[in-house]
């Protein structure tokens, strides 16, 4: 369970603001080369207090400005953003209080100061004592497997601790509002692991509002419930992880046959898949035979296990291809690709 307390300026009371953070008509051009280019052109959203959320978006398309724009590193054409209920444009010092981020990594700390000596700096110059945080900044050493590491110098570290380091940092501000943009980069698997079900917790105990930017889609896929992707510089996307998923849920099956157990000849079977299934295809190993097929709808599935009866074929396994969040983003950067081009 989290240790932050009441007295602490953290995001553990009043979790009713359903825009806690409102991004509206944001618009950015710079001049490259005595040439203009839209970075943004015209992105609006808003995130509730507490949520999880995914930003996602192939390179150019507008997110890690839009992440800026919001904390107030790059100055925007036009639009409104608030946090809080604060205008970040107006008032930055006032919002800057309830942001925090990590956007390029172990290049957010010292190198030649430790993982505490980092982290009460950090929590320091956002207003965070050591007095009132430090019961806090152990239980992140603990969370995020850096106990070990306390005193050692960041420079010493790997990759991956650094960059965990780097996220101890940004959370330890215990601001409500924190930007992770690729959280976990350098990260083995089972870092990358422990750093998710770490953000999970954190997520879940303390309702911080928290947005995800990151390449890995299992990231992404594993610790947010809604995403928000961003292409050619607007919001074309902005649903519930399980949403878009079924969207782009298929009635793709693969079927694996034995080819010692089969009472049909393949060249039988291959004839009758062509002529029921025509859609079907089919791959043969030494041992087995493979079936990728496509059904039109849900009540294919029973006629295509009746022909396969039919034919005395030995079925080893049936399975349906499942979409991720990969795969459907893929798709959707696909399909704005050939809209807009």
């Amino acid at each position: 369970m989290s240790v932050l307390s009441k007295d602490m300026p953290c995001a553990s009371r009043d979790f009713l603001e359903p825009n806690f953070l409102a991004v509206k008509h944001l618009r950015k051009t710079f001049l490259d080369k005595k040439r203009k280019v839209e970075a943004i052109k015209d992105i609006s959203f808003s995130v509730g207090k507490g949520e999880m959320v995914g930003l996602l978006g192939p390179n150019g398309a507008g997110k890690t400005t839009t992440i800026k724009c919001i904390l107030g590193l790059v100055k925007p054409d036009s639009g409104d953003i608030t946090v809080s209920g604060i205008d970040c444009r107006r008032n930055p010092r006032e919002a800057s209080k309830n942001m925090a981020a990590v956007l390029e990594g172990a290049r957010n700390v010292y190198w030649r100061l430790t993982v505490w000596e980092n982290i009460i700096f950090f929590a320091g110059i956002h207003g965070v004592s050591v007095v009132k945080g430090k019961e806090y900044f152990e239980y992140l050493l603990e969370e995020l497997k850096l106990k070990d590491k306390r005193d050692t110098e960041v420079r010493n570290l790997s990759s991956g601790y650094k960059q965990k380091t780097a996220v101890a940092c940004a959370l330890a501000k215990m601001t409500p509002l924190v930007f992770l943009d690729e959280p976990t980069l350098g990260l083995d698997v089972e870092s990358s692991y422990e750093l998710r079900e770490a953000l999970k917790r954190l997520q879940s105990e303390e309702k911080r509002t928290i947005i995800v930017s990151s390449h890995d889609m299992r990231v992404i896929q594993d610790v947010c419930s809604r995403v928000i992707i961003v292409s050619g510089g607007k919001v074309v996307v902005d649903a519930g992880v399980e949403e878009l998923l079924s969207l782009f849920r298929t009635r793709s099956y693969r079927i694996v046959l034995s080819r010692n157990g089969n009472g049909t000849s393949l060249e039988e079977i291959r004839r009758k898949m062509t002529q029921v299934f025509p859609q079907a295809g089919m791959t043969e190993t030494r041992d087995t035979v493979e079936i990728k097929v496509d059904l039109k709808n849900a009540f294919e599935i029973y006629e295509l296990v009746d022909t396969l009866r039919d034919l005395r074929a030995a079925i080893e396994t049936i399975s349906q291809e499942e979409v991720d969040l990969e795969r459907a983003f893929l798709e959707i950067v696909r399909r704005e690709n050939e809209i807009c081009g």
